[in-house]
């Protein structure tokens, strides 16, 4: 599983720089499950959002029961606990999404018939898709990498995406179709990268991941994230945002949209690295003037069955 996966990826890093935690018993790996793992059945907005994913996290590291918390930034909310800190992301993969289909029938979205059904749980994913094709049908589709393929390749759907990062980390990158470009399908925000918390007085777990950290990496998810929470963003509205730092300035692309893909708004910036921050709020702060109020509050009169159909098998 990539939560593992991306475990481990810390542990060696950690060694590298420390050789001292190689010793036995020096670094253990506490396998945690959360509500969001364990409930696949219903889309993310139906069972509260994304901090279902970092809930149990919390609670230990609070519990003082783990040192760090090593998270997929795309599942941790815009706001951390008090008490705690994410001072470190590593290195960042690859952020774009992956495009796949079973024996590779389809090479790109456009490639697909009218009418074909695509698994994501993903409501940005959902508006891109249905942006560029209406006629596409989109069926809740959770569980872990594995569990989605056998899907997919069992018929349930035509297609679906995932991160191509996810797939590099536990060296499946092979299933994927293609790789989908920024015009294409936008990522999440801090889609790719590796996020590790602590507890804000932790000094020797703080000495530790501040050696791992990836201050480009930390610089782009910083602003990505400024972008999510000017946004209000959340599980019921689709959301994406990307920065890259280019030519030594940082350069960032967002967009949100109706569930249906019947609205889409965009926004580009760029800037001074320092300003990272800055220019992720504006840059949410100028897609709530273009969609205005009404869009927002359609969002909210929306329910969850309206906006993203149910699949079980």
């Amino acid at each position: 599983p990539l939560a593992l996966a991306q475990a481990y990826e810390t542990r060696r890093r950690l060694i590298e720089e420390f050789p001292e935690l190689e010793a036995d018993g020096a670094i253990e790996i506490c396998v945690m499950k959360t509500q969001g793992d364990m409930i696949l059945d219903k889309s993310l907005m139906e069972l509260g959002g994304k901090g279902l994913f970092t809930k149990e996290l919390d609670t230990a590291l609070l519990g003082d029961e783990v040192d760090i918390c090593v998270h997929s930034m795309k599942d941790v909310p815009t706001w951390l606990p008090d008490g705690t800190v994410l001072p470190c992301n590593l290195p960042r993969e690859d952020t774009n999404d992956a495009f796949i289909t079973a024996e590779n029938k389809f090479k790109t979205i456009a490639d697909l018939p009218d009418g074909s059904v695509i698994g994501t749980a993903s409501l940005r994913r959902q508006a891109q898709l249905l942006s560029q094709n209406p006629t596409l049908k989109c069926v809740n589709f959770r569980g872990n990498v594995q569990t989605r393929l056998r899907k997919l390749d069992d018929g349930v759907v035509d297609a679906t995406l995932l991160a191509i990062a996810g797939l590099k980390r536990m060296e499946m990158q092979d299933c994927a179709t293609a790789v989908l470009e920024w015009g294409e399908m936008l990522p999440a925000v801090a889609q790719g990268a590796i996020g590790i918390q602590c507890r804000s007085d932790d000094e020797r777990s703080l000495k530790y991941i501040d050696a791992l950290n990836c201050m480009d990496t930390h610089v782009c998810v910083n602003c990505e994230r400024a972008f999510l929470e000017a946004l209000d963003g959340n599980c019921k509205t689709p959301i994406a945002g990307q920065a890259k730092i280019i030519d030594g300035k940082i350069v960032f692309k967002g967009l949100i949209a109706m569930p249906d893909g019947s609205l889409k708004y965009e926004t580009d910036a760029s800037g001074e690295i320092a300003d990272a921050v800055e220019i992720g709020k504006k840059a949410g702060e100028d897609l709530k003037a273009q969609a205005g109020d009404k869009f927002f509050e359609m969002m909210v009169e929306m329910s969850p069955q309206q906006v993203l159909g149910q699949i079980t098998k």
